[in-house]
């Protein structure tokens, strides 16, 4: 019953605040004891079943995360050939249609969780474009992450793009994150990548396109890491463009892949 009075007086209450603002005349549809005694009624309402406060907050949440995701996909539509073409990204399968490209830190814990989960897209998917950005988020606090993020440019500038991609799973695959990063787990990263000499002036020459990364992310509009932005590399628009904030599965990832394709096909 009390559903049903709080339902009804909830409705009569927003009729009359939109009936209010073109006849003026609704405001005094209710009494103040009739105001207070809905409040009441509301109050002991809620707190018997909050689970309603909590179902509000979710929908708020998800409302509030797709406005962000739509603007950040407009965004990518607008920074497109920076998100595909940046010469001083690694970049996997260079010919595939369809590109997902990943922000990240190495010491980010999210990241080192996803990381499998990418490992195991790019070997499903070689006709997908694999675009790493190295994005030390985490640098002030623990400098390895940029030591590791300038060394991966480095060690990707003179291997290429599969002593790269081996470099990134060597320090995955130590497992530390969240400030254990070593510069011993780096540097054994680049022996394994096969890469045994980085001078430091080209580690340290790699800065700027950190700071590229770093300015493309605050015009992308994204807070954290890992970040998946995921699109056609020909005929992208904001309804192709998938953005992921935060860890993945792998069939959140191959679903992206999907609607991008089929996003184009449609589109022509």
């Amino acid at each position: 019953m009390k559903k049903l009075i709080l339902t009804t007086a909830l409705t009569l209450s927003l009729t009359g605040y939109a009936t209010a603002d073109t006849t003026g005349t609704a405001a005094a549809a209710f009494s103040d004891a009739q105001k207070a005694q809905i409040g009441e009624i509301a109050a002991d309402y809620l707190r018997a079943h909050p689970e309603i406060l909590i179902e509000m907050s979710q929908k708020l949440q998800a409302q509030a995360q797709n406005k962000q995701m739509a603007s950040a996909a407009g965004a990518a539509l607008a920074n497109q050939d920076a998100l595909l073409n940046d010469p001083s990204s690694p970049v996997l399968h260079p010919k595939g249609d369809v590109a997902v490209i990943q922000f990240f830190d190495y010491q980010c814990i999210f990241c080192a969780k996803v990381a499998p989960t990418v490992e195991q897209f790019i070997s499903k998917n070689p006709d997908v474009r694999f675009v790493y950005k190295e994005w030390p988020i985490f640098g002030s606090r623990w400098p390895a992450s940029v030591q590791a993020a300038k060394v991966g440019l480095s060690v990707y500038k003179k291997g290429g793009a599969e002593a790269y991609h081996r470099y990134h799973a060597a320090l995955y695959a130590t497992g530390h994150d969240e400030g254990k990063l070593l510069d011993e787990d780096i540097r054994q990263a680049a022996v394994k990548a096969g890469v045994t000499d980085t001078p430091r002036e080209e580690v340290e020459a790699t800065d700027a396109a950190l700071k590229a990364n770093d300015q493309l992310a605050k015009q992308l509009g994204i807070q954290g890491t890992p970040a998946f932005f995921i699109m056609p590399v020909k005929g992208a628009t904001a309804e192709n463009i998938s953005v992921i904030p935060g860890a993945t599965s792998l069939q959140g990832l191959q679903a992206a892949v999907e609607k991008a394709r089929g996003g184009v096909k449609k589109g022509g």
